[in-house]
């Protein structure tokens, strides 16, 4: 017979972005409870709310599946002693396996026999098994944790009940003072404390109380009225779909409902706007038909609409309060110039081991002014980029950004533009911050781009030299995400940025400026450089880049973020060629005796005068092609590799390269290291599979 089993956690309001990600965890660990214990079911249909996480699981088994299976022990040479009795070895296996030596049997393996026991288990009643979840509740993990009472335990929130229904009978267990039931509770105001009669009751019962516990209904009920809002005043409103799963997950019965604000207030940026309804407040801003912003904003309420006005009144109240500091701040924050607020900056600390923050812009200026001649800008590029890293972080100090932090950058581009400022140069402003998160927007100017580089270099730089280096989870200065960035806007760019010669470069150019920080960033430019490969490898894996090809690009020599996604696409394009096994394998043999090679050979030029066979003459023809190719594009260093494959083949077929003749045989070194050298720009090539 197949039956229905309910599980709800009674539970404090949880924070809104805990909800989604605690019931698909328990969701997880409940399914794979269920396949470890060998439990048969249909489905698992999760309900969540903000008090409450539950779970209704159909078809579910009467029990176990039963085990037979035949358990294999030790040889019967050490089972048995020389009179065929029993020894410990025996005692002892049947025992752990709850069976005697009565139950052994002998079969044979390889000429050797052992002994063997045949074990049958039968399947638990699933009531029993069930009454396991209760270690399954209490292994789930949250982003913060709290105690309550006089209890060690910790959870997201206290737990108040637990419903667990097998159809109609109650599973038993406790957590802490908690024990099982069949009472919940319904909405905070509107509903009352109720009993489920069976576990298929659940949510229609908690439906006539005022609450709808399928989160996915919930939110195409919000999703409708929104709409329904929108058409009835003829509004355009953008349902953002994370505040959208915000607003579901602090809501039990929803019910929306439209608001205004004083007209006077659309003269603040609507950036101001948006953060204070949205963010702030949780509101959805509304537009008219030509995408301009309206006072109005519509919100949703846990609840029905019996006097919705005054909640609407209410959340008007509060909004204008937000809104009126924001046009006081907006209004002061005029009275000053950049040129004010970067001096007051020097107050600023951007970290008490670096720098202060006009200090670090100090740098940024340096940095942008190498990064400028190194990817060729134009005069009015490298104008704007320059001026954008003098004044970029000068809106921290503004009171709009101390207000609404999530403003920063966003409200420096609105003061530039107000105080006369290049729009490229205020545009640079807002776009330095960008991407704000891994697949975040980049920016679209090159200054903003130059500009965005130049900062995130000298924070990974800098706080590196300063010893606070990101180590497994911690990364409290978000240096991860901003060497993804890096990474994502050189190849959206399409910058060549070798991270070797460009951070020396750029620490010359702070010494020279006389703006270097007390700081040894050079003693760490290595580390930055596997750092930033590290991000490289992680964006690889996601575009699903195979795996011993990410190997050999990023252990390679190549410190340029650009090449090594290159090579990367260029030796996934040719990796199904029929001559690919052939390639890898002749330039891998080249390498690996190129690296035999003493090291004053460095610098050493081949002598064609020492070559004794005509294969030693084609190859150093063909290096020759090779290396010309390769001052074009990795495209076509690899295409000249591959041509010179049959060269390679019949040298060393003809050739011994440790010839006894030290001159000879430095003279051949010396044209595989040539070669070598060519190949590695693609990466460590030994670390391909080839087949």
């Amino acid at each position: 017979m197949a039956h229905t089993f309910l599980l709800e956690i009674g539970l404090e309001e949880m924070p809104a972005h805990v909800v989604t990600p605690a019931i698909k965890q328990l969701v997880k660990r409940t399914a794979d409870y269920l396949k470890k214990q060998r439990v048969d079911y249909t489905d698992i249909k999760p309900f969540s709310t903000p008090r409450r996480l539950a779970l209704l699981i159909t078809g579910l088994a009467d029990k176990q599946e039963d085990v037979s299976e035949s358990v294999k022990g030790p040889a019967k040479k050490i089972a048995q002693d020389a009179d065929g009795n029993w020894t410990k070895a025996a005692i002892g296996f049947t025992r752990g396996q709850g069976l005697t030596p009565d139950d052994i049997t002998f079969k044979e393996i390889k000429g050797t026999e052992y002994v063997y026991v045949d074990k049958f288990i039968a399947g638990e009643d699933v009531a029993t098994i069930l009454a396991g979840l209760k270690d399954v509740i209490t292994a789930m993990t949250f982003p913060t944790m709290m105690k309550w009472s006089t209890h060690h335990f910790q959870y997201i929130r206290p737990i108040r009940r637990l419903v667990a229904l097998l159809d109609s009978d109650v599973i038993p267990f406790s957590i802490l003072n908690v024990t099982t039931g069949r009472t919940t509770r319904g909405h905070r105001f509107l509903g009352k404390e109720i009993e489920i009669a069976t576990a298929a009751d659940y949510e229609e019962d908690l439906t006539h109380e005022f609450v709808i516990a399928d989160a996915d209904k919930r939110k195409a009920l919000i999703k409708q009225q929104i709409d329904k809002l929108a058409s009835d005043n003829a509004w355009t409103i953008n349902v953002d779909a994370g505040l959208l799963e915000e607003v579901n997950n602090l809501v039990e019965w929803p019910t929306a409902f439209a608001g205004k604000f004083d007209e006077k207030y659309l003269t603040i940026p609507e950036e101001v706007l948006i953060t204070s309804m949205r963010d702030h407040q949780r509101f959805f801003y509304v537009r008219d038909a030509e995408g301009k912003l309206l006072p109005n904003f519509v919100s949703v309420r846990n609840g029905n609409d019996h006097d919705i006005q005054n909640v609407a009144a209410g959340n008007e109240k509060v909004l204008t309060a937000r809104l009126e500091d924001a046009m006081f701040f907006y209004t002061e924050d005029q009275k000053k110039t950049i040129a004010d607020y970067v001096d007051r900056l020097k107050s600023v600390s951007f970290h008490d081991k670096i720098s202060t923050m006009a200090e670090k812009m100090n740098r940024v200026t340096a940095i942008v002014g190498v990064l400028a001649k190194h990817l060729g800008l134009n005069d009015a590029q490298t104008k704007a980029a320059l001026r954008a890293s003098e004044i970029y972080k000068f809106d921290l100090v503004t009171g709009m950004v101390g207000e609404f932090a999530e403003l920063q950058g966003v409200m420096g581009e609105k003061y530039a533009l107000l105080q006369g400022e290049d729009p490229a140069v205020a545009q640079a402003v807002r776009e330095h911050y960008e991407p704000i998160s891994a697949d975040g927007a980049l920016p679209t100017s090159v200054p903003g781009a130059v500009l965005a580089l130049a900062d995130k270099f000298d924070s990974i730089l800098t706080f590196f030299a300063a010893g606070m280096i990101p180590s497994g989870s911690n990364d409290p200065y978000a240096l991860r995400r901003q060497a993804t960035g890096i990474v994502r806007i050189a190849t959206d760019q399409k910058w060549s940025l070798p991270i070797d010669q460009l951070a020396q470069d750029f620490i010359a150019a702070e010494t020279q400026a006389n703006v270097a920080p007390d700081l040894d960033q050079a003693s760490q430019i290595e580390a930055v450089i596997g750092f930033v490969k590290d991000r490289i490898r992680k964006i690889l894996h996601s575009a699903k880049q195979r795996h011993d090809i990410i190997d050999a690009v990023t252990t390679g020599s190549s410190s340029d973020v650009l090449q090594i996604f290159t090579a990367a696409d260029i030796l996934a394009s040719h990796a199904d060629d029929a001559n690919f096994k052939d390639v890898i394998e002749s330039l891998t043999r080249v390498i690996r005796l190129a690296q035999k090679a003493p090291a004053e050979l460095a610098n050493a030029t081949v002598n064609a005068d020492l070559f004794e066979n005509d294969s030693e003459g084609a190859l150093d023809k063909g290096v020759a092609e090779v290396a010309t190719a390769a001052g074009k594009s990795l495209a076509d260093l690899y295409a000249a590799l591959a041509d010179i494959q049959p060269a390679i083949a019949a040298y060393f077929e003809a050739t011994m390269v440790m010839d006894k003749n030290d001159d000879v045989r430095n003279n051949r070194l010396t044209e595989l290291s040539r070669l070598a050298t060519l190949a590695l720009q693609l990466g460590d090539l030994d670390q391909l599979i080839v087949k």
